[in-house]
């Protein structure tokens, strides 16, 4: 693999031992996967930021580096929201370490936007070269934006923050980005919610894997695309999708869909996702609410009482720009937390049942948070949480 003069002086040690160290996991990355040389990022996302995840060997090994980022770099969710914690139900053994973890990142440079939403918070374009580890994040940068990154670990999405450069294959490529494979989609989109978009990607996940799905029949605004790709990549390993006319790429690019495989799916197979089961909980912004989702909740829940818990979780930049539905929504009862999800705090461990406007978290809900999951509207969501 080419290094530049600069490369070679890092991987030499001649920056640091820190830095050599992430060099070298970029180098062996590179082998790996075959990549003929390094690409310079405009921003990294790095995961692997909540306690709950990464553990004490996961921290120390935080402790140990000495080196800060060279480009923006974010962090992924957290363990619970950095100033209500205790609001939140956490406990102080958790906090302490939690807070640990996030002291380590702010040490190497990492900004503590912890969210999975950081194209709400930072300028991402078409083209542009990332390092982001989150597996919504990296769907919503590749296909709804036309940015490049890989799905990085945290270790590979951390080192390329400190070197600002990340190797160069798979999703990089141009030649890697065409579509494997048709989704023929027959519903009456007009009832869908955001829900129904995320239980397309649920379903399709699982049929899909891995491959680059080319959708037809579907025309989802962003709050939709997000919760799209944010199923598929949790039940599968969806990177990239395409939506006819409506993602970049599809507009941009004359891609021959002939030969390829086509899978048809159906309404009667989105809807029976949508289950009535009893829940303790009710929780939503898996990925993190967008302003849009934050006004809808808002409107929602005027002149309403919460009845059981409501968590909503978007990322603190948007909080702050949109105070005014924050506090709306709270008059209610509900909650909005910043730098954590449902996902990674353990707070929602204490619930059996938990109600979801997300696909993804239909997916992670039940082994993450050991709890059974149901799916809904954001509208359906705010009637059980407020019946």
């Amino acid at each position: 693999m080419y290094l530049d003069p600069e490369d070679e002086r890092i991987l030499a040690g001649e920056k640091g031992e820190t830095r050599q160290r992430m060099m070298e996991l970029l180098v062996a990355l590179g082998k790996v996967f075959g990549a003929e040389r390094l690409v310079g990022i405009q921003s990294a996302q790095v995961s692997g930021a909540s306690y709950k995840t990464i553990g004490e060997y996961g921290l120390a090994w935080l402790s140990s580096l000495d080196a800060r980022a060279v480009v923006p770099a974010v962090l992924n969710p957290i363990g619970m929201p950095r100033g209500r914690w205790q609001e939140m139900g956490v406990d102080q053994e958790f906090a302490t370490k939690q807070q640990a973890v996030i002291a380590a990142y702010e040490r190497l440079g990492v900004n503590l936007e912890c969210t999975c939403t950081p194209y709400y918070l930072h300028k991402t374009s078409f083209g542009d070269h990332l390092a982001w580890s989150e597996s919504s994040a990296v769907s919503y940068a590749n296909s709804v934006i036309g940015a490049r990154t890989n799905r990085e670990g945290g270790p590979g999405a951390l080192a390329a923050a400190l070197i600002g450069k990340t190797p160069c294959y798979g999703l990089h490529l141009e030649k890697n980005r065409k579509p494997h494979l048709v989704v023929e989609v027959t519903a009456d989109e007009k009832d869908w919610s955001i829900a129904h978009y995320g239980a397309l990607g649920f379903h399709t996940g699982k049929l899909v894997g891995n491959k680059i799905p080319y959708f037809r029949g579907i025309t989802p605004d962003p709050d939709q695309l997000k919760a799209l790709g944010a199923a598929m990549a949790a039940t599968g390993a969806v990177a990239l999708y395409h939506v006819e006319n409506i993602t970049p790429e599809a507009k941009k690019t004359g891609y021959d869909l002939a030969g390829l495989e086509v899978i048809s799916v159906e309404s009667s197979e989105i809807d029976g996702l949508f289950t009535k089961v009893p829940v303790d909980a009710v929780a939503v912004g898996c990925p993190h609410c967008s302003p849009a989702e934050l006004a809808v909740i808002a409107r929602l829940l005027d002149g309403k009482t919460v009845t059981r818990p409501l968590y909503v979780f978007a990322a603190q930049g948007v909080i702050d720009k949109n105070l005014e539905m924050v506090k709306r929504i709270e008059r209610s009862g509900a909650r909005v937390f910043a730098d954590t999800c449902m996902v990674v705090s353990p707070v929602m461990e204490r619930y059996p049942a938990i109600m979801v406007n997300s696909g993804k978290a239909l997916a992670y809900v039940p082994d993450m948070c050991g709890a059974v999951a149901r799916i809904g509207s954001i509208q359906e969501c705010v009637e059980v949480a407020t019946s």
